[in-house]
């Protein structure tokens, strides 16, 4: 540890910083004593992409958020939000679906169970797809309040409705608003989930110890989100297409030197606009172009990373 905080100390390189290629920059960055930084993936792969697409609409609660003010008088329904809640799964999934083929990849669907028990049909024809069902809960509720007990069934109760729905496996998941509690992991790993992705620390995949077993972490992100950038924000989509690209291009530059992941998120709802599946297409055609860049469903990764003895463990 003391030869990186070495390297820090020495200031020269941060006032020379803008003149030189970043490149070298990584080059000069030591490496821990006896320590081999893998720069590939088992696959080949320099940089892996992984996409989420959450289906969630239909599962809502009663006058859940939205981007219509929050001033409806108690006692009455919002219908105008619900309507919008309704476009994602009448409309966004579907033309998501189109340009995932398109495209020819394969993504990660966090499915929520009430969601998925609503629109039976469009979940199957997810999977059907080839795209992977990862669990999200039974419904929006929160759990990281839940008793153990409780909290067991809320997870199991939409494993449930996927697997009846989809004849998929859910091993991966996502907690509503990455909101997991003291005994979210535990349970996940006793119901046999392989990772989850509610963890923002890193931009690779890693493995964590979990009832005293290997248990995966496939990381998320808000800065590539667009129910955090696009959903009742004045952000376009040109801004989304600039700084989802700029995120896209500093990974790939850090890639040549260690091995990274891109996670980018779409939600039924905002995602699935026309706006946003055009410039999605554009964005993906100009990482495809890249030379070593896959795209990988997060069941993918996660397998690849339990398998590979260089994935970093904490």
């Amino acid at each position: 540890m003391s030869s990186r905080r070495n390297f820090i100390k020495q200031g020269s390189l941060v006032g020379v910083a803008s003149m030189v290629n970043p490149t070298e920059i990584f080059t000069a960055l030591p490496k821990f004593e006896n320590e081999t930084i893998p720069t590939k993936w088992e696959d080949g792969s320099q940089l892996v992409v992984s996409i989420s697409m959450q289906f969630e609409a239909g599962g809502q609660p009663i006058n859940a958020e939205s981007p219509f003010p929050q001033n409806m008088q108690k006692g009455y329904t919002d219908l105008p939000s619900a309507t919008w809640f309704e476009y994602g799964y009448k409309e966004g999934i579907p033309r998501m679906l189109d340009n995932w083929d398109k495209l020819g990849v394969k993504v990660t669907s966090h499915m929520v169970g009430s969601a998925v028990l609503k629109n039976p049909g469009l979940a199957k024809e997810i999977v059907q797809r080839g795209h992977e069902a990862a669990a999200h809960g039974m419904n929006w509720s929160t759990q990281y309040n839940m008793p153990y007990d409780e909290e067991k069934k809320f997870i199991l109760d939409g494993v449930k409705a996927i697997k009846q729905v989809t004849g998929f496996d859910a091993i991966g998941y996502n907690a509503n608003w990455l909101r997991r509690g003291e005994n979210t992991l535990k349970i996940l790993q006793e119901l046999g989930f392989k990772y989850h992705i509610d963890d923002l620390s890193r931009d690779e995949p890693f493995i964590i110890k979990v009832n005293n077993s290997d248990f995966a972490v496939v990381p998320y992100t808000l800065r590539c989100n667009d129910i955090a950038l696009i959903e009742g924000k004045n952000f376009s989509v040109d801004q989304f297409f600039n700084q989802v690209k700029a995120e896209f291009d500093q990974l790939y530059l850090e890639s040549q030197m260690k091995r990274r992941q891109m996670s980018i998120s779409f939600h039924d709802r905002i995602g699935g606009t026309p706006q946003m599946v055009k410039t999605t297409f554009d964005l993906i055609r100009y990482m495809q172009k890249q030379s070593g860049v896959s795209f990988k469903r997060k069941d993918e990764i996660a397998t690849m990373a339990l398998a590979d003895a260089k994935t970093i463990r904490e």
